[in-house]
């Protein structure tokens, strides 16, 4: 019997790296297995702010990749300032009261002339193309995933063109994301955000998201079926010879100027000056982008001598600071727009064998992966009385080298398991 043909169109695809490549990366190695076929449609000269050579190893063979050439403003950008425009389209936005004059204005065009982001011009030649290799290839099914949402926009001009079936995935909120914030849009421009994001969601066939808050949140915007995907965990062939002799407690991923743990950073600088064993131990990895506003933060509460910043690492590289790292941090604003947030790193934090430390707003959707898996501690930003004790008891367990997690009920978080729910939903009828 023949595969049944899905068509997704995703901005970030090997060599990009990043969370964000990883979730589509892993349903096209499973889709196979469950009656589809796979056929993926991505840029030919993305402007990728983070590169991984790795991940191109892990495209499965056999697999058809369609690409198209995109016009992107980063380019001009970076003619008048290179760093801030990789910086930007990276994420690490600089608190308002540090931005320069070029940040500023970087970040006004970005947020008003680039609706709903600066891939928008990918948007026009990409309908025109698809529309017939849809017809002539006999695709049932288009999958448009998102960020950047320009890409909803091409699922939507689609589906008005030839009604074919589609899958809105957002891997992230649209017009509630925390970042929107620092775009400085006018009223006109937020009113087209919420008009552009209206009819996506009624239009579609099915949506896809990533957390049940998220799936709250849409709920109240349209009628149209929701399903929750997580993200997930997928086996893997990287290997370490044992745990590191310091205490290190290990980010892993970005850190921007909003994400910075105050809290963390005060609890961590009390236990140094209360507990010379501590302190001669202590050791704090971050490994990925981190914001010139944290690391400044970092060494005002006095941990400038215990803090290793690595910078970006391969996926695989980062796997292994994940499973010899003693504790692994996880940071999430404090704020009610990112209960929905569950960055994709969660999942191999879970099958690292390593207790996670993690802090977020209250009542996130994260936290009762933690609690429920029994692989780490979740703190709000108010309980710096209890962080300072479970870092404490995780210390003690360090010293008597019995700190380890006994996981449970992690299968349904596995990139198989994943796909099959996600087969389910292309198959329907």
């Amino acid at each position: 019997m023949s595969k049944q043909k899905a068509l997704i169109i995703t901005y970030y695809w090997p060599p990009a790296g990043g969370p964000g490549v990883q979730r589509w990366l892993k349903f096209v190695k499973y889709l196979p297995e469950f009656g589809i076929e796979p056929i993926v449609y991505c840029p030919e000269n993305p402007n990728y702010p983070i590169l991984d050579q790795s991940l191109v190893n892990e495209i499965p063979k056999n697999i058809t990749i369609i690409k198209q050439p995109i016009n992107e403003p980063y380019g001009l950008a970076s003619v008048f300032s290179k760093g801030k425009s990789k910086k930007i389209s990276s994420g690490v936005i600089p608190k308002a009261k540090k931005q320069s004059l070029t940040e500023k204005a970087m970040l006004y065009v970005r947020g008003n002339f680039f609706i709903p982001d600066a891939r928008k011009n990918w948007i026009k030649p990409s309908v025109e193309f698809l529309s017939n290799y849809i017809k002539e290839h006999q695709i049932e099914t288009i999958i448009t995933t998102g960020p950047p949402h320009s890409l909803h926009l091409i699922g939507l001009q689609l589906k008005a063109r030839i009604g074919v079936k589609w899958l809105a995935d957002f891997r992230d909120p649209w017009t509630t994301i925390g970042y929107h914030k620092d775009l400085k849009l006018t009223a006109a421009s937020k009113a087209k955000h919420i008009d552009l994001e209206q009819k996506v969601l009624n239009a579609a066939d099915e949506i896809i998201v990533t957390s049940n808050h998220t799936k709250n949140e849409f709920q109240t915007k349209t009628k149209q079926p929701i399903s929750v995907i997580t993200n997930g965990y997928d086996s893997h062939s990287v290997r370490v010879e044992g745990k590191d002799e310091k205490f290190t407690l290990s980010h892993i991923g970005s850190l921007l100027s909003e994400r910075n743990p105050l809290v963390l950073w005060e609890t961590l600088s009390e236990l140094i000056k209360e507990n010379s064993a501590f302190s001669e131990a202590f050791s704090l990895q971050l490994i990925g982008v981190v914001s010139d506003d944290v690391i400044e933060s970092i060494h005002q509460k006095g941990l400038k001598n215990h803090v290793n910043i690595v910078g970006y690492v391969s996926h695989d590289e980062a796997l292994r600071f994940q499973m010899k790292s003693q504790l692994l941090l996880l940071i999430e604003i404090d704020s009610e727009d990112t209960k929905a947030i569950i960055a994709g790193k969660v999942f191999e934090y879970l099958i690292s064998e390593t207790p996670i430390l993690a802090m977020g707003p209250k009542d996130a959707d994260v936290a009762q992966i933690i609690t429920s898996t029994n692989t780490g501690s979740y703190f709000n930003y108010q309980q710096k009385a209890e962080l300072k004790v479970q870092l404490l008891n995780y210390f003690d367990a360090y010293q008597n080298n019995t700190l380890k997690v006994n996981a449970i009920g992690l299968q349904p978080y596995s990139r198989k398991a994943l796909t099959q729910k996600l087969s389910a939903i292309i198959l329907k009828g």
